[in-house]
C-alpha cells in the first residue's frame, strides 16, 4: 500500500508539473488545428505517443510490462470519443488539463472537474451503468491492429517513427516566429523549471518518458495499464461514498499527485490565483464535466487514457478514438467560437 501511494503521487506529482509548465492541454492543441490551423500541438502529441510506444513495447520484450490489447465496442468508442471532444470544449480542458487547471485555481475547470468525477462513477458503478454497458456490447471486435493486419507490432512502431521523423523535420524546417519575451527575473536551474517558456515538444517528450514509467511501476501494484484518468477520477468519488478498498487502487493517487504537482508548479511560477468565472462559464464548464465523464467512459478513456496510451499501445481504439475526439472538437468549435464570430461579423 506505501509502494502505490508513494510512487502514484509522485508519478502523477511529475506529469502535473510537465504539464502546467509546459502549458500543455489537447483541448487547446486541437481546437487550434481548426480554427488557427496551427498543427503544432497535435505534432507534440504524436512525438508524446511515439516516445511511449518505443518504451513500453521494449518493456514488453524483456518482459518486464505485460499487456493484452482485448476487444473494443466500434459504436462505443465512436459516440463517446466524439461526446467527450465536445465536452472538453465546453469544460475549458481535457482531462488532465482540467486536473492541472484546477491546481492552477481555476474555479471554472473545479466545477467541471467535480461534474466529471460525479458522471464517470454514475456511468461505471452508478444508475447510469447500464448505458456504457449495454453500448460497449455492440460491434465488438478485435482491439489489436497487428493482430488485425497480421504485422509484427515492432512494423507498425517503425511506420509511426518514420511518419513522425518526417513530420517533425518539415515542421522545424518551417520559418520561426519569434516571440517576446520578458527580461528573467531568475537565472539557472530556478529560470528553466519556473519562467522559461517550454516548447512542445521538450514537454511532450517529457509526457512520453513519464508515460512508459508508468506502466511497470503501475503493474507492480497490481493495476496492469499505464497512464489513466476517467477510471481513477471515478474512484476517488466511489472510494468516498462506499469506503470499498477495490477503488483504492495506483491510478487514484497519479491523479491526485498529478493536482499536487500542478499546484506546485503554478506556486513556483507565479501563475496560481483564484479565477471565479461568471455564471455562464460555470455553467458551461460543468456541462463540459457531464459530457466529459460520459464520454470517457463510453469511449473507454479519455485524451489520455485513448488518445496518449491506447494509441501507443497500437490499438484500434486509441487511434479511432483520437480521430472521433478531435471531430467533436472540432464541431464544438465551430458552435462555440467560429459561428458567433461570423455572427458578429454580419
Amino acid at each position: 500500500m506505501t509502494f502505490m501511494i508513494l510512487t502514484g503521487l509522485f508519478v502523477g506529482a511529475l506529469l502535473g508539473f510537465v504539464l502546467q509548465r509546459g502549458r500543455w492541454c489537447l483541448t487547446g492543441g486541437f481546437r487550434d488545428m481548426y480554427i488557427a490551423k496551427d498543427n503544432r500541438m497535435f505534432y507534440a502529441l504524436l512525438l508524446a505517443i511515439t516516445v511511449q510506444s518505443v518504451m513500453v513495447y521494449a518493456l514488453i520484450a524483456a518482459g518486464k510490462v505485460q499487456f493484452t490489447a482485448g476487444t473494443f465496442s466500434l459504436v462505443a468508442i465512436i459516440s463517446g470519443a466524439f461526446v467527450f471532444g465536445i465536452g472538453i470544449i465546453l469544460a475549458g480542458g481535457c482531462a488532465t488539463g482540467t486536473w492541472y487547471r484546477a491546481g492552477e485555481g481555476l474555479i471554472g475547470s473545479w466545477a467541471a472537474l467535480g461534474f466529471y468525477m460525479l458522471t464517470a462513477a454514475m456511468m461505471k458503478t452508478g444508475v447510469l451503468a447500464g448505458i456504457t454497458t449495454s453500448v460497449s456490447s455492440v460491434g465488438v471486435v478485435n482491439n489489436s491492429m497487428a493482430e488485425t493486419l497480421h504485422v509484427n507490432t515492432w512494423i507498425l512502431i517503425a511506420v509511426l517513427v518514420l511518419v513522425v521523423s518526417v513530420v517533425l523535420i518539415n515542421y522545424a524546417r518551417r520559418p520561426k516566429v519569434k516571440i517576446p519575451q520578458l527580461k528573467p527575473k531568475k537565472s539557472g536551474l530556478a529560470h528553466i523549471l519556473f519562467e522559461k517558456r517550454w516548447s512542445p515538444f521538450v514537454t511532450a517528450v517529457l509526457v512520453g518518458l513519464i508515460a512508459a514509467i508508468a506502466w511497470p511501476v503501475s503493474e507492480a501494484t497490481g493495476r496492469m495499464f499505464g497512464l489513466g484518468v476517467t477510471v481513477p477520477t471515478a474512484n476517488i468519488l466511489q472510494f468516498a461514498v462506499t469506503g470499498d478498498n477495490q477503488f483504492l487502487n495506483w491510478g487514484m493517487f497519479l491523479v491526485l499527485g498529478l493536482f499536487i504537482g500542478s499546484f506546485i508548479a503554478a506556486k513556483a511560477s507565479g501563475e496560481f490565483r483564484w479565477r471565479v468565472p461568471n455564471a455562464k462559464t460555470m455553467v458551461t464548464s460543468s456541462a463540459g464535466g457531464v459530457l466529459m465523464g460520459i464520454g470517457a467512459s463510453l469511449a473507454g478513456g479519455c485524451s489520455i487514457g485513448n488518445g496518449l496510451v491506447m494509441t501507443a499501445m497500437m490499438t484500434w481504439q486509441g487511434w479511432i478514438a483520437l480521430v472521433f475526439m478531435i471531430l467533436g472538437v472540432w464541431v464544438a468549435s465551430y458552435f462555440v467560437f467560429v459561428r458567433p464570430t461570423k455572427q458578429r461579423a454580419a
